[in-house]
């Protein structure tokens, strides 16, 4: 007899040393909040393995695995059995089962792979293998063997109990959310920053994120477009703080007063102020971009980085280095394209220059906004006005 089980696998967590632990309990944690409400789930730590039982009966792999698989930190999940008796008779007959229900008569090539951890099941983990797959031949002649490329292959773990499973289902690797630190998102409606608010929540950042939003320029559309975004994003990270800021005020003020080839390069300066006042009242220690190099007229080398002088913590642009269809790539995979391409536009797109400026200067941009005397009144009153989302 055997149970159905999630076996869960991460990837560089195990190189962690003696911090492995930590990261572990995360993602230990974030298992259960998913799956707390849907059932009475248990999770069982094993050597580079957590493994999944459903202790209100047997386990429902289709309400399960898409709660479980948008975790960052795993690498991998594997509906399998977990053994009740630790033989190798008991082993051929749960094998031979698995195979015939999975796969049925179909005729397909296979191989077997064991690994014994523990040392005190007396068979070796090449005997096991090459046991298995003989009894496998003997009782489905459907089978045929091959090491190098086959259909199928049943994977045999034999650890304090014995775990078989044969089909493995990728996710997104990455680290625990929350084990990186905090980091404050300027998230638009368009398809780059989404990405990178996504990328950095896979290497563990705790994102939020800030939307500027410029009524009646910018629409309510434009705003739900961002919220949308935002929950997308939450169904990987669990939750996701949202500051809309109005900045419609602080907009004119500078279309009205700065050269008008300038425009963007100072609003962006704007909204890097504005994002790192809030990054520093909620803890954070970063800021995040979807900049790509290149792509747009404010994204070029000296752009971003008269952009980047007037920020005080560092700026992570994860998409720095990659082309748009990259960025499209990630933004399908993850769901969030479709959402970005609807046609509602932010704040930077309704008031970007017809000729903006490609190589600003730094000492130029600084000057004239010594002149804008009333910058920080109109940043202080945006930041103070923003609402907060929670999702």
């Amino acid at each position: 007899m055997a149970d159905k089980v999630l076996l869960v696998k991460f990837g560089e967590i195990a190189m962690r040393g003696d911090n492995q632990y930590l990261f572990v309990n995360r993602l230990i944690q974030a298992i259960r909040r998913n799956l707390d409400p849907v059932g009475n789930y248990y999770v069982v730590r094993e050597p580079g393995r957590l493994i999944v039982e459903d202790r209100g009966g047997e386990m429902d792999y289709d309400l399960v695995i898409p709660r479980v698989e948008p975790i960052f930190g795993l690498v991998a999940l594997c509906p399998g059995l977990r053994l009740q008796e630790m033989s190798m008779d008991a082993i051929k007959e749960e094998a031979l089962r698995h195979m015939q229900e999975m796969y049925g008569a179909k005729p397909m090539t296979f191989k077997v792979n064991a690994r014994r951890s523990n040392k005190g099941f007396a068979v070796s983990s090449m005997e096991l293998a090459a046991d298995v797959g003989e009894y496998l031949l003997d009782h489905m002649p459907n089978l045929t063997v091959n090491v190098k490329t086959p259909d199928v292959v049943l994977n045999i773990e034999v650890r304090n109990r014995i775990y078989l499973y044969s089909k493995v289902i990728k996710t997104y690797g990455g680290l625990p959310y929350g084990s990186s630190g905090k980091g404050v998102s300027l998230l638009s409606g368009g398809i780059d920053s989404p990405v990178a608010t996504w990328m950095m929540a896979k290497r563990g950042v705790e994102v939020e994120g800030v939307y500027f939003h410029s009524p009646p320029y910018t629409s309510e559309w434009a705003k739900q477009k961002v919220i949308d975004l935002a929950k997308r994003i939450a169904d990987f990270t669990g939750e996701f703080k949202l500051y809309v800021v109005p900045f419609t005020d602080l907009q004119l003020y500078l279309l009205e007063n700065v050269p008008h080839d300038k425009l963007t390069i100072h609003l962006k300066r704007a909204m890097m102020r504005a994002a790192e006042q809030i990054a520093v009242k909620d803890g954070a220690m970063s800021l995040i971009t979807g900049e790509s190099v290149g792509q747009v007229a404010s994204q070029t080398m000296q752009g971003i980085y008269a952009i980047n002088a007037v920020c005080h913590m560092p700026v992570l642009r994860p998409l720095a280095g990659m082309d748009k269809q990259e960025i499209i790539n990630i933004g399908t995979k993850i769901g969030t394209y479709d959402i970005s391409i609807r046609p509602y536009e932010d704040c930077c797109t309704i008031f970007v220059a017809k000729h903006p400026q490609i190589k600003p200067r730094l000492n130029v941009i600084e000057k004239i906004e010594r002149k804008l005397t009333d910058l920080d009144k109109y940043l202080e009153e945006a930041v103070a006005n923003a609402e907060v989302i929670e999702l």
